[in-house]
């Protein structure tokens, strides 16, 4: 397997879980189940303020690790066949690690465990593979608490009178029409999304700074106050 994330299909953990680095059109297939699971094994609590809000649970006092085990059961019932290959979850039971007293996930047929730093590990890779940011923000006071569950309830209430859209579809058929892409709609689908959604980035990068560059030759926009990194469009992150 190359290493990085550019031309594999899967990225180890260790030597019994491996995250898949799925097609575009594994995902178009059944976009909303793989985004709804992705963000139920990476979510954080501030993700879930309202839903923990609603069973009395405090947000701003529990772990992402913990908040992944609530949800466990559920992420079980999925097909995590475009995440996890095939490691089979419905083998995993919650136990106690009697070194330090905390509580894991176990699969002890194949001796398996999920503890939170390998929890941690792919959440960073699943987001990696897919340009997804961390939502870690946490309240400075209870008011602050109740203002940032407030305003997720209200932004929820509007989501849920929406009907669902893909965001997918939308991307490919811009980047399709945009000269920087030099991909078709059937070509598009063999890419992974690592390499999709890099390209994507890249683009945006670029036309940034085409842009930048007309404002700079047009004396619009000053050269001495640009960072290096909006002087090259070479340059990821």
């Amino acid at each position: 397997m190359p290493k990085g994330y550019l031309y594999s299909r899967s990225y180890p953990i260790n030597d019994s879980i491996s995250v898949v680095i799925p097609t575009v059109g594994q995902i178009i297939g059944d976009e909303s189940a793989y985004y709804g699971l992705i963000t139920a094994i990476t979510a954080t609590p501030s993700d879930f303020m309202v839903q923990l809000d609603d069973i009395g649970v405090d947000f701003a006092k529990i772990s992402s690790f913990e908040l992944f085990l609530m949800l466990f059961k559920e992420i079980q019932k999925s097909d995590t066949s475009l995440v996890f290959g095939d490691l089979d979850l419905s083998k995993f039971v919650t136990a106690v690690n009697q070194k330090n007293g905390n509580v894991v996930l176990v699969d002890q047929k194949n001796n398996i465990v999920i503890d939170r730093a390998i929890h941690d590990q792919i959440c960073r890779v699943i987001r990696k593979i897919n340009h997804l940011e961390k939502n870690d923000r946490k309240p400075a006071n209870e008011e602050a608490k109740k203002y940032m569950i407030e305003r997720a309830r209200i932004k929820q209430r509007r989501a849920a009178r929406r009907p669902y859209k893909s965001q997918l579809e939308d991307l490919i058929i811009a980047l399709v029409n945009t000269e920087q892409y030099k991909y078709g709609y059937e070509e598009t689908l063999n890419l992974t999304i690592y390499q999709f959604n890099a390209s994507v980035y890249q683009i945006v990068k670029k036309i940034n700074y085409d842009n930048t560059m007309i404002g700079c030759y047009a004396g619009t926009i000053n050269a001495k106050e640009l960072s290096q990194d909006q002087l090259n469009w070479l340059t990821s992150k």
